[in-house]
């Protein structure tokens, strides 16, 4: 076959991708937090009924506040991992791409689910962060950059 009856087939760049902006990203967050606060509260009631409803301290923390932030983590980690995408995102049609378009691996995840969220969340005034995605040309917020990964709209 000559080269000029070869088809050429390109995957999408991310050149070619659109970058999800920060409002359509906060509505997705919300509705994970929503789901990650349910998840929590089915899995973490039963200690309710356990040392007549006093938490368990574990010196600064307790037991199920630091049970209720590894399920937020995992929740996140897993579904970003398994999907691209966790629930929030999949109502709003968005996804997570790495920056070179390969499949996310566990690295990227844990950079940007793990150690990303946890800064935004343990030191409270760096929330405000999320406010870069606004003003980045890739509406990168600092986990993304942290995990060298986009969020685009899903087609």
């Amino acid at each position: 076959m000559s080269e000029e009856h070869m088809e050429t087939v390109t995957e999408p760049t991310s050149s070619n991708r659109s970058y999800v902006g920060f409002w359509m990203r906060f509505w997705a967050y919300l509705a994970d937090i929503i789901i990650v606060f349910s998840i929590n509260g089915i899995l973490l009631s039963p200690f309710k009924f356990i040392n007549d409803g006093v938490d368990f301290d574990l010196g600064f923390w307790t037991l199920t506040g630091m049970l209720s932030s590894i399920v937020f983590y995992l929740y996140f980690l897993f579904m970003t991992k398994k999907f691209n995408q966790t629930l929030g995102k999949m109502i709003f049609g968005i996804k997570v791409i790495r920056e070179d378009e390969e499949p996310l691996q566990w690295s990227d995840l844990l950079f940007r689910e793990v150690v990303g969220r946890f800064i935004h969340r343990v030191f409270f005034i760096l929330v405000f962060l999320y406010v870069v995605v606004a003003f980045t040309a890739k509406k990168q917020g600092v986990h993304d950059m942290i995990g060298n990964t986009r969020v685009v709209f899903d087609r």
